[in-house]
């Protein structure tokens, strides 16, 4: 069907980690807007409950779960509130993530290195790890990782969320051979610099820039491809450079 058909994710389950703001809440409300029940994961519930109401007001359905996606209990205590409330899972976005921190590798704590490469490469595998069997089980379903730029060119003073982006895209290319035998399509998005509250970029106008939507957007037509063929990897630029 195609991307813009309102029901065109009808009956569908669809997972979005880190829901609650930016990239992830224009994820959750695109996926609800196009029909799929979206269950909104995310550390603290007040934000994803303001994502969830915006989702009922446009006649979307969402359910809230407070979800650490760096304990790997707490995802799979989702997974299985998913299995038991739905009986399924068509769509992971492993979407949760933690910007790069300003300063060289040398200077970096071991703290701060270890907060970056758990949320964003060891979250996706937890959440994997817990939803993939569901898809095994429906002989189908979406696994979208929103991964970075950085995950392509080299990003001096953030060496460590290069390397997390780096191993995640490495991660899914891996990960849609082992899977794609079940009928699985996994996908990577790599998007530039995104404007968000949480993401400011110094010098960088923000009218220029991607804006939360775009990726959503991606997201949408590659969970709405056609069943015979998947894009497995997006590189989302701007169009004029901010």
């Amino acid at each position: 069907m195609p991307e813009n058909s309102k029901n065109s994710l009808a009956g569908q389950v669809a997972i979005v980690t880190g829901a609650g703001r930016g990239i992830g809440a224009a994820i959750a409300r695109k996926l609800a807007e196009l029909g799929a029940t979206t269950v909104l994961c995310g550390r603290t519930r007040t934000p994803l409950e303001s994502v969830a109401a915006l989702i009922s007001q446009s006649g979307g359905r969402a359910e809230v779960v407070e979800c650490d996606v760096m304990d790997l209990r707490s995802v799979a205590a989702v997974a299985s509130q998913v299995d038991r409330s739905f009986g399924r899972a068509d769509i992971l976005v492993n979407n949760a993530g933690v910007d790069g921190f300003a300063e060289p590798l040398h200077q970096m704590s071991p703290e701060a290195w270890e907060q970056i490469l758990n949320t964003n490469l060891r979250g996706a595998y937890y959440s994997i790890r817990s939803f993939a069997p569901m898809m095994i089980r429906a002989q189908g379903g979406h696994i979208i990782n929103i991964s970075s730029l950085a995950g392509k060119n080299a990003l001096p003073n953030g060496a460590a969320y290069a390397a997390s982006k780096w191993g995640l895209n490495g991660l899914s290319y891996s990960v849609a051979e082992e899977l794609r035998r079940y009928n699985i399509r996994v996908s990577v998005v790599c998007p530039g610099s995104v404007h968000t509250d949480l993401s400011p970029h110094e010098g960088k106008d923000p009218k220029k820039m991607l804006q939360p939507s775009d990726v959503a957007h991606v997201v949408a037509m590659l969970v709405t491809q056609a069943p015979q063929s998947f894009a497995s990897e997006v590189l989302l630029r701007p169009t004029l450079k901010p």
